[in-house]
């Protein structure tokens, strides 16, 4: 008995499709069906895997007879994989639930600690700077490590959930769908009205607290932009399509050349490899000098002239903080759609 009938029997005896085997080792559905075409080899560390998933040996699994094996009741070994529609067998939805929580929640950090900075400024004696108080940096930063506290676990979870599952198949129904749809119309809805009420009550008291009005004006914004974010990345969570897409960007030359595709699909995969990493380095310099404009207001005494007001000089360097990174992300998003536009393939 081979290893590619022991393989196929115990994928139909757990009816089992090579998507759903492909997502529990990690691999892609090519290169299933090139192990069961017997056009190549798995490697051990999959060999292994296998073994765990099917409850066998190493030894049964590459040279002995599965076909035969059966429970001391006479019935296949193994937990069967339920029939019927495709099936969440890699935790997909549940990592997809986890960041769309984590992503939100370090954005609010940022906006937060801005706004505590704003609402306690002046309330310890620390030396002022650049037009703030030394409280207002301390809460910023605060914020920003908090931020990143959320954003750098939730960026390794998400790249190692990549690596270990490039393909997911779509499990989601059209009620899964059209209820995310929902939730998103109404966080979007809650989002922009919470942001709406920030900005009511900063023209109510504007004037007469600004560092209050300051306060609960990004209160609201952290609020209303969590929501916005959240729910459109439980939405976006539903488009298996895309998220397949995108880990297929991330697969390596290798695993490219070794996908069982046709040579023009192969070539086409291979050159938008390398436009999509030039792109990418393009985009991270981007962001970096947006960075560098956004922080360099709030610690460069040379954006804030001498001459003009603490009022002037703090205005200035919270407009700069703030517009730097939207102002980054469209240009950014500009050069992306040049970029498809009007890049020329490599041969």
């Amino acid at each position: 008995m081979s290893f590619r009938d022991n393989l196929q029997h115990l994928r139909a005896e757990r009816n089992m499709t090579q998507e759903q085997l492909a997502m529990l080792l990690g691999v892609s559905r090519q290169s299933v069906t090139k192990w069961e075409a017997e056009r190549s080899s798995p490697e051990l560390d999959k060999l292994l895997k296998m073994c765990k998933i099917f409850d066998c040996s190493l030894d049964d699994l590459v040279q002995g007879d599965l076909t035969k094996r059966r429970d001391e009741d006479g019935n296949a070994q193994g937990k069967a994989v339920p029939a019927g529609p495709p099936q969440d067998v890699c935790g997909y939805d549940e990592h997809q639930r986890k960041m769309a929580w984590k992503m939100p929640t370090g954005i609010a950090c940022i906006i937060v600690g801005v706004a505590l900075g704003f609402f306690f400024e002046g309330a310890f004696s620390l030396p002022s700077h650049n037009g703030h108080d030394g409280t207002f940096i301390l809460f910023t930063l605060a914020g920003v490590l908090a931020g990143l506290a959320f954003f750098i676990p939730a960026g390794m979870a998400h790249s190692a959930f990549v690596r270990a599952h490039p393909f997911v198949e779509d499990f989601y129904t059209e009620d899964d769908k059209t209820r995310a749809r929902t939730a998103f119309a109404r966080g979007l809805v809650g989002g922009i009205a919470a942001i709406f009420v920030g900005f009511g009550i900063f023209l109510m008291i504007g004037e007469a607290a600004e560092g209050y009005a300051l306060f609960f004006l990004l209160l609201f914004v952290a609020l209303g932009v969590w929501n916005i974010v959240h729910y459109g990345m439980l939405l976006g969570r539903t488009n298996v399509a895309e998220y397949n897409r995108s880990a297929s960007d991330d697969l390596e030359i290798e695993d490219i050349m070794s996908a069982q595709v046709k040579e023009e699909v192969r070539d086409s995969l291979l050159r938008k490899r390398k436009r999509g990493k030039r792109l990418g380095a393009a985009c991270g310099a981007i962001m970096i000098a947006a960075t560098i404009v956004g922080l360099a207001p709030l610690f460069v005494p040379i954006f804030a002239s001498p001459d003009i007001s603490r009022f002037d000089a703090r205005g200035t360097s919270v407009a700069w903080f703030w517009v730097a990174w939207p102002l980054g992300g469209m240009v950014c998003g500009i050069v992306a759609l040049i970029w498809e536009a009007f890049g020329k393939d490599e041969g």
